[in-house]
């Protein structure tokens, strides 16, 4: 029997999370703990099971997704 990678799951462990998306743990526990600043990056969307801390992957790819430059709305480093 084959261990499911973390792209076969729907929901995703803290350290599985920072893999997925690039971040430390830390940031992780920071953000979760800070909340939403201004002029923070917002934290990943996570749910809580029992103590458990857990990140749907769909979640975490809508907030990827959020952080996504459209080059066609520049133009030279401006915005059109």
């Amino acid at each position: 029997m084959t261990t499911p990678n973390n792209t076969d799951k729907r929901v995703l462990s803290e350290m599985e999370t920072s893999q997925y998306i690039g971040m430390s743990r830390s940031y992780l526990r920071q953000a979760r703990m800070e909340g939403n600043r201004d002029n923070r990056t917002p934290a990943p969307p996570f749910i809580k099971i029992g103590r458990s801390v857990r990140y749907l992957k769909e979640d975490l790819d809508q907030w990827l997704d959020s952080f996504i430059r459209r080059s066609h709305l520049y133009d030279n480093g401006r915005a059109a």
